[in-house]
């Protein structure tokens, strides 16, 4: 399950073509009430709705044509009431035609700015498959299901991330949140996961592997050369990532958690919900040196057949519904049944929409990873 929610920005055109008899017949049904209409009444004005509403769903040429049909039948109506060199019907006749050029020209706009934005969604569907590569279904002993809910609806990606490597002795997960939002916020998204991908193979243990990434992320926040500049953001604030870095053994059932700062895992067993919480978390990534810290300490958790660890940014446990209220997530999950990850993920994504009124404040990333042996050997 790999998610992603957004808007799509374009009007389907199968939609449109029947949408053209909307201003076709409003131009009839004004031109013949107003030729019925008493001497004093004029309704000719009003048939210029008709080619602004066109432009609403419709390319120039559609509303061009649909301006033409209304002048068109401006002088007949002025043919059939007066003349059509009628000071009344001619001024009317002009004034219709020139506001639908004009009309006709914001409906030019439109498509052009529609197909900007086309092109802008596949750079970023692009740079999507790139920086956040779908996680596999299975791998080894383990089922996984992931989702990203983007709090902007056009938005595709953001500063929540996550990952997942096979080992030959395990699989490596990885998820933060990037302190920040828009383009710096991918940036430095991006190197924690270029980080991750790239040392997680190479079978170094946990605390090396995040002392890795903090390098990557400390040396890549600025170019200053002093580390006070280094952690501070484009809008001046400081810049940092929360992290988790977990390691999970194939052949022992036990979690190895390195904690940066992150939300606590939460393990599900019977019903129960419990935080994995470390005893001496990490700094977040890029605070370390400023921190002064001593190291990355590692804790190891039980996580046996059927357990569900569900990994998650802070955009979930600090939605709020309209009263101003958190996300009970831990209460949540205690209270529905058990399931496959997928399932989960699924009801949880729902279960929060709902309560934020269907709109996140920021954005939320989840990962829910089951020990399962019947999966061993598809991944």
């Amino acid at each position: 399950m790999e998610s992603r929610w957004h808007l799509d920005l374009r009007w389907p055109r199968q939609r449109s073509r029947p949408l053209i008899l909307i201003p076709l017949v409003l131009v009839v049904v004004i031109s013949v009430v107003d030729m019925l209409a008493p001497p004093e009444v004029h309704l000719g004005p009003l048939l210029v709705a008709a080619p602004a509403i066109t432009a609403s769903f419709a390319g120039p040429w559609t509303t061009a044509a649909v301006g033409a049909a209304a002048v068109l039948a401006q002088g007949i109506v002025a043919a059939v009431r007066t003349t059509l060199v009628d000071l009344n019907h001619a001024v009317q006749i002009v004034a219709l035609a020139l506001i639908s050029l004009l009309v006709a020209l914001f409906a030019h706009l439109r498509e052009q700015h529609e197909k900007e934005m086309r092109q802008l969604r596949s750079v970023a569907e692009a740079a999507q498959a790139v920086l956040q590569r779908p996680i596999p279904a299975r791998m080894g002993p383990l089922r996984i299901a992931s989702v990203y809910l983007a709090a902007e609806a056009e938005a595709l990606i953001g500063g929540d991330l996550y990952a997942a490597v096979r080992t030959r002795h395990g699989s490596r997960f990885v998820i933060g949140d990037v302190r920040g939002k828009g383009l710096e916020a991918i940036g430095e998204a991006s190197l924690v996961l270029g980080a991750f991908r790239t040392a997680a193979y190479r079978q170094v243990d946990l605390p090396r592997l995040v002392t890795h990434l903090e390098g990557a992320v400390f040396g890549g926040m600025g170019d200053t050369g002093d580390p006070a500049d280094d952690t501070m953001g484009a809008d001046g604030s400081e810049s940092f990532i929360t992290a988790a870095v977990l390691d999970v053994p194939d052949t022992e059932p036990v979690i190895h958690l390195a904690d940066c700062g992150h939300p606590p895992p939460l393990l599900l067993r019977g019903g129960r919900v419990t935080p994995l919480d470390t005893s001496r978390p990490a700094p977040p990534l890029g605070l370390s040196e400023l921190a002064g810290s001593s190291g990355v300490e590692v804790e190891t958790f039980a996580f046996e057949e059927g357990d569900i660890a569900l990994l998650y940014t802070d955009g979930v446990i600090e939605a709020r519904d309209g009263s101003g209220a958190f996300y009970p997530l831990a209460e949540r999950l205690a209270s529905w049944p058990p399931g496959d990850p997928h399932t989960l993920l699924r009801r949880l994504c729902e279960d929060l929409l709902a309560h934020a009124g269907g709109r996140l404040g920021d954005d939320a990333a989840m990962v829910a990873i089951k020990r399962d042996t019947t999966a061993a050997g598809d991944g």
